[in-house]
């Protein structure tokens, strides 16, 4: 079975990765891991506790399809080491990583977003917190930009990001991306 892991930190935005995980278990029949930096309880920004499935330390790159990130404050706290060595991992072996929202810090510390084009909360978002940030001329003012396996989105467009996981996951399934954006995206059911 196909699996999709997100990773979890205190104070995540949960309502980024919701509609994105709901689809790629009810639509796309992937499995959903959770992963904390530790085994402890995160809690997200809306009060939702969730005790992780496995630890940073635990998870093993190639036992996942994607890696989301979720945004949330604690990534403008500074770089994750143990995150962006996991990044860089999944990129390497050609398997998606998502980020949102503040999310895309981790990947630009991990050098990620200074060779694939991306978005995130506006322009100068990234080099506020990121000093050794060099991707400004691949950055897109998008909702959502995928660029090979690295997956971007700006904090407002968790749908757009969703669809972006789709299309790297099931390029194959267009005719169900397309009726996703339609219904979640533009909030048409005809």
């Amino acid at each position: 079975m196909n699996t999709a892991c997100v990773l979890l930190r205190n104070g995540y935005a949960d309502w980024e990765p919701a509609s994105a995980l709901a689809e790629l278990r009810r639509t796309f029949g992937f499995s959903v891991k959770t992963i904390g930096l530790t085994l402890e309880p995160v809690v997200s920004m809306g009060g939702l506790r969730v005790v992780p499935d496995l630890s940073l330390q635990e998870f093993e790159p190639e036992s996942a399809d994607i890696l989301i990130l979720p945004g949330g404050d604690s990534w403008i706290e500074g770089e994750v080491r143990e995150v962006s060595k996991v990044a860089r991992t999944m990129v390497a072996l050609s398997r998606p990583v998502a980020a949102i929202c503040a999310a895309t810090l981790a990947l630009a510390y991990a050098g990620l977003l200074d060779e694939h084009s991306h978005t995130s909360n506006g322009r100068a978002f990234i080099a506020k917190y990121v000093s050794n940030y060099h991707g400004e001329k691949l950055y897109r003012a998008s909702p959502s930009v995928r660029d090979g396996p690295v997956i971007t989105a700006n904090g407002l467009a968790p749908f757009a990001f969703a669809a972006e996981i789709f299309r790297a996951l099931a390029p194959e399934r267009q005719s169900d991306i397309k009726t996703y954006e339609k219904l979640y995206s533009h909030g048409l059911f005809d």
